[in-house]
């Protein structure tokens, strides 16, 4: 069975998937990048390719989602996955379902915070990061993400309907904003703890919980992919340089970098669900 961790992008995914990490796979609670690669994104080339050799064509894709869950449950183990696909049907082919998921944690994140993030990390504008998130046919095609050798045809959709997509599920859900686990981390910390207790067994105390704090807070994991590098950072437009991925992260505020026209842009397209998540 599959435990989701799914967000839209930028959103403080690989920041919960470090805790999960850490919380899961290490003894002590002491993070280190390597214990990521526990946690593998899921659509993956890798796990489709007993069915298809088509990895950009949706309409090829689609017809696997459920059936390469099915084998990869076979083993009738718990799995984490990293996902930022939506949780969409299309047509009778649903990306998951009930039989292949055990619980989900969705991490949300101020859709305005992800404007300046998406600009640095993917190398576009404004407008055009603004445009996407609010777009019902965003796709990862469109950031230049296929270029990652083992990246998918993924769907995105825009950012609300991408979380009423998996906050709909009403099926072993933990919500996770970006914003509380910045401002409190223990408290978030023991939130997704309790969560994944009451779905499978695993060994944590008071030392674990205060070592995964220390080890995956941002200014320390921004030193180490600074130090060590980070197998998941990506190339700028110029294919030649790396883009830092941990790179904003506190500092980020929207306020520097949206204009009054932004910010009502944004409130238009976005504000229902914005205001139902306390972002305004």
């Amino acid at each position: 069975m599959i435990i989701w961790i799914a967000s839209y992008p930028k959103s403080g995914n690989t920041w919960v998937r470090s805790i999960i990490s850490s919380l899961i796979y290490s003894n002590d609670g002491n993070f280190d990048f390597d214990l990521l690669k526990k946690i593998q994104q899921f659509p993956n080339k890798k796990y489709f390719e007993n069915f298809t050799n088509d990895f950009h064509n949706i309409n090829e894709i689609k017809k696997y989602w459920i059936e390469s869950q099915n084998f990869l449950n076979l083993d009738k183990e718990v799995k984490f996955f990293k996902t930022h696909h939506i949780n969409c049907k299309i047509g009778e082919h649903a990306f998951t379902n009930k039989n292949n998921t055990l619980g989900t944690i969705y991490v949300v994140r101020d859709p305005r915070n992800l404007i300046n993030s998406f600009t640095n990390h993917y190398s576009i504008d404004k407008n055009t990061a603004k445009n996407f998130i609010t777009s019902r046919q965003s796709v990862t095609g469109a950031l230049g993400e296929m270029k990652k050798d083992n990246n998918i045809f993924t769907i995105l959709g825009s950012w609300n309907d991408h979380l009423k997509s998996w906050t709909n599920m009403n099926q072993n859900l933990l919500l996770i904003k970006y914003e509380n686990l910045i401002k409190n981390p223990l408290n978030e910390i023991n939130k997704i703890t309790k969560f994944l207790a009451n779905l499978i067994d695993f060994y944590y105390n008071e030392e674990k919980i205060n070592n995964i704090i220390n080890s995956t807070s941002f200014e320390v994991m921004k030193k180490k992919e600074t130090e060590e590098g980070f197998h998941e950072s990506v190339m700028d437009n110029t294919n030649e340089n790396k883009v830092n991925f941990f790179n904003l992260g506190k500092e980020n505020k929207w306020e520097k970098y949206l204009n009054s026209e932004d910010q009502e842009f944004i409130k238009d397209k976005l504000g229902l669900e914005m205001k139902e998540l306390g972002y305004i």
